[in-house]
């Protein structure tokens, strides 16, 4: 009877165990069996095991031409705010202020969005970090930026909506010239070295940290989830072909200045490409539209000719 008691104790503290333990990157989990890296994360949140997954590996050869994919519409991300920097103890973020009146939309989102953060994933080093890959290559460091629709006040409200958030990706690539424009926001990763780490960046916009609009036009479209627990497939993504410079000293100054709860150096945090379960992925028509454009003055010019022949 007693030896029956304990093994029901030992199969509840278990179960208890089993229950409280954390989700976790696999640079964790290798050295910490009580948290679970992304191949247990369905155990941690049934979700993270269904078939939108993000995030994906976009085969280019594969992808499919939308011509409904234009440009975006962009107001107010060039209008200045302090955000306020956090270490969330497996990334870094950045709040952005609402009172910007910020906003996103066309690029055939089908709606109105507003940022309310944006976050990185990087490796080790200025090894490969990205989570996002394109024909199986993977950048040093990704860029999220997240949006909401812009009726909703919270992204709670968001997840329960198959379509309620946009996320903006941008890869990094390593340049020879240091990004001035990053140099505020590396400088405050010394302050926030730790989990709950925060402090402010001032006078700081949303534009300055990704690419000027003419370098946004290409990029490609899938319907997927979160990166992270609870994995919700909620999310419209959209992949920039064009990669944000950052010199080998910047890209450094994430794995090198933080860290994870546990004190250990904050490398390794991305998923692992996810099954793309028969989605397409989409990529915008800008270089088509070049075209038809570049077609339509020819036309216009030999009209013109021909009708001072006449």
């Amino acid at each position: 009877m007693l030896t029956m008691k304990c093994l029901i104790l030992f199969y509840l503290l278990t179960l208890i165990l089993h229950c409280s333990a954390e989700w976790c990157y696999q640079a964790q989990a290798n050295y910490d069996d009580q948290c679970k890296g992304p191949e247990l994360w369905k155990e941690v949140n049934a979700q993270c095991g269904n078939t939108r997954q993000s995030p994906v590996n976009i085969a280019t050869k594969k992808t499919v031409v939308d011509g409904r994919l234009t440009p975006f519409n962009f107001t107010g991300y060039k209008n200045i705010f302090n955000g306020t920097i956090r270490n969330i103890g497996h990334s870094v973020v950045v709040d952005v202020a609402q009172n910007i009146m910020a906003t996103v939309s066309r690029g055939f989102l089908g709606d109105t969005y507003k940022p309310i953060q944006f976050h990185f994933h990087w490796g080790t080093d200025v090894g490969a970090g990205s989570e996002h890959t394109i024909d199986g290559e993977q950048y040093p460091m990704e860029l999220h930026i997240v949006h909401i629709k812009q009726r909703y006040n919270i992204i709670a409200d968001a997840l329960n909506d198959p379509s309620g958030i946009a996320a903006l990706r941008f890869f990094f690539e390593e340049s020879n010239s240091t990004n001035t424009n990053y140099d505020q926001l590396i400088q405050a990763l010394r302050s926030i070295q730790y989990t709950k780490n925060i402090t402010t960046i001032r006078n700081i916009s949303i534009s300055q940290f990704i690419l000027s609009e003419d370098k946004m036009t290409k990029y490609y479209r899938y319907n997927g989830s979160l990166t992270t627990p609870n994995c919700s497939e909620a999310v419209v993504w959209t992949v920039f072909k064009n990669p944000i410079p950052l010199s080998r000293e910047q890209l450094r100054a994430f794995p090198s200045q933080l860290k994870f709860s546990d004190g250990n150096p904050m490398v390794g945090v991305f998923r692992p490409v996810q099954p793309r379960n028969g989605r397409l992925v989409y990529r915008s028509s800008g270089q088509v539209v070049l075209a038809s454009a570049l077609l339509l003055f020819t036309s216009i010019i030999t009209a013109f000719s021909l009708s001072h022949l006449n």
